[in-house]
């Protein structure tokens, strides 16, 4: 099975509803998924960290990828996991785009693998 695909299914069933239900609950989010919200961001941000490390020296085209992630996405989920119910508005509504911006991105990317799958099996 393709890398793309998983990651891409991997995203839009676990990573996107977690986003959507933290986003949308706010304050009435279980402590719980604070605290998993947390240690997933900071195992999103070592590795990812890591891997733009790699992907910058080797000067390929998809660090940008992982620079997203810890700029952007790990932070986010450190922020909202460490202070928990007491977060601000804006970082619920900071992981509700993120969640959309990867919805949409992976739907995408689902869709282009798919049809690739499609035109393969055509040959």
């Amino acid at each position: 099975m393709d890398k793309h695909l998983l990651i891409a299914v991997f995203h839009i069933i676990f990573v996107v509803p977690l986003f959507l239900f933290v986003g949308f609950q706010r304050a009435a989010t279980p402590e719980w998924i604070y605290n998993v919200l947390f240690g997933l961001g900071l195992v999103v941000l070592a590795y990812h960290g890591a891997n733009s490390v790699v992907r910058l020296v080797a000067n390929s085209p998809g660090a940008w990828i992982n620079i997203i992630h810890v700029l952007i996405v790990a932070p986010i989920m450190l922020y909202i996991g460490y202070n928990g119910k007491k977060t601000p508005r804006p970082a619920y509504e900071m992981i509700l785009m993120v969640a959309f911006g990867a919805l949409g991105y992976h739907l995408k990317n689902l869709i282009i693998t798919t049809q690739t799958f499609l035109k393969d099996d055509d040959i």
